[in-house]
């Protein structure tokens, strides 16, 4: 699963990238940037301090840091090769700028986040119209061309489809487009320094809503400091910014969630582990993102909600009390699910 970052030029998109993985990309490089960040998770972190295992596993999301377009004079952020490296992502991140420039200029996040997703409907419309005047060539394409039609018009009105009513049998229909629009997004507002401890301002908060999108608060300088510090001397400086936790924290979680991605627990003195799947899936094939051959043999889960181990502290408490469920392949996996699986082949 990856997680796309764009921006404006001189939004700080690449400062956020390398804060966030400790890469340095080479300017030069035309190459996308792929970063693997893992996952926060107070969960694991307590299954670990139960069972001391051997290994312990988190979660993870790649991040890419996508070359900006290659005509920098140009306020823009999408040329053909941007918007064919994008459609890879599974999710987007823009980052915008909300700090003074080096001349001083006013920031200007309302207007960034109004062009950027105008530039996404526009290169979805052209996607549209040249696959509908193929399309009208043929025969027997009368279903692709209404719903086609149907985002056109969604589109044309300035509208993300991102914010269009369609079915999960119309997902899978145009699944193939690669919709930019469509995508989820994540708009990551890159403050100064000083400006760390801000909340999202609300008109910004608001212009992201009515795009679909989440915003949050991130200072790409701060979290390269943070990342350069012992982690001994890592809370004291972010209680000293007015941080309960680096914004790095809460960006990469809002990111997991983003993708639509929950994750399930397996717990032993072997390893704890955070397992990624998406939101709805059965037993039977969260099963097999550990093993085929669960999947394949699936008997049954067992499964504890992690709220009743923590606060019973061990399986065969929460057996004594009546919080272990057996449950069978078509049970839907709740976040934070501490599952067992029973299996033969």
């Amino acid at each position: 699963m990856k997680v796309g970052l764009a921006g404006f030029p001189a939004s700080g998109k690449t400062t956020v990238f390398s804060a966030l993985t400790g890469l340095r990309p080479d300017p030069a490089d035309r190459r996308a940037q792929l970063g693997v960040i893992k996952v926060p998770d107070a969960r694991v972190d307590f299954l670990a301090s139960v069972y001391a295992p051997r290994k312990t596993t988190y979660a993870e999301v790649t991040f890419v840091d996508f070359p900006g377009a290659r005509d920098s004079a140009k306020r823009t952020v999408l040329d053909a090769d941007m918007i064919a490296a994008l459609r890879d992502a599974d999710a987007l991140v823009e980052v915008v700028r909300a700090f003074p420039d080096v001349a001083g200029a006013s920031p200007d996040p309302q207007r960034d986040i109004d062009a950027f997703d105008t530039e996404l409907v526009l290169a979805d419309l052209v996607q549209i119209e040249r696959r509908l005047e193929r399309a009208r060539k043929e025969r027997g394409h009368e279903r692709e061309i209404a719903l086609l039609g149907r985002l056109r018009t969604h589109l044309e009105e300035g509208k993300p489809l991102r914010l269009c009513a369609l079915t999960a049998e119309e997902r899978t229909q145009i699944a193939g487009f690669a919709f930019l629009s469509l995508r989820p997004l994540l708009v990551v507002l890159n403050v100064a320094e000083s400006e760390v401890a801000r909340a999202v301002p609300a008109a910004v908060a608001a212009r992201a809503a009515a795009a679909g999108a989440e915003a949050i608060v991130l200072s790409a300088r701060v979290e390269a400091e943070v990342a350069e510090l012992d982690p001994a001397d890592r809370a004291a400086f972010l209680e000293e910014l007015g941080l309960a936790e680096p914004a790095r924290d809460r960006f990469v979680r809002a990111s997991y969630a983003l993708l639509d991605l929950i994750s399930f627990l397996t717990a032993g003195e072997d390893e704890c582990r955070a397992w990624p799947i998406r939101r709805g899936t059965t037993a039977r094939k969260a099963a097999g993102r550990i093993h085929s051959d669960m999947e394949r043999g699936f008997i049954r889960a067992e499964v504890i909600a992690f709220e009743d181990f923590q606060r019973y502290g061990s399986e065969a408490r929460c057996r004594e009390a009546g919080k272990l469920r057996l449950e069978g392949k078509d049970y839907v996996v709740q976040d934070g699910d501490i599952i067992h699986f029973r299996f033969a082949v």
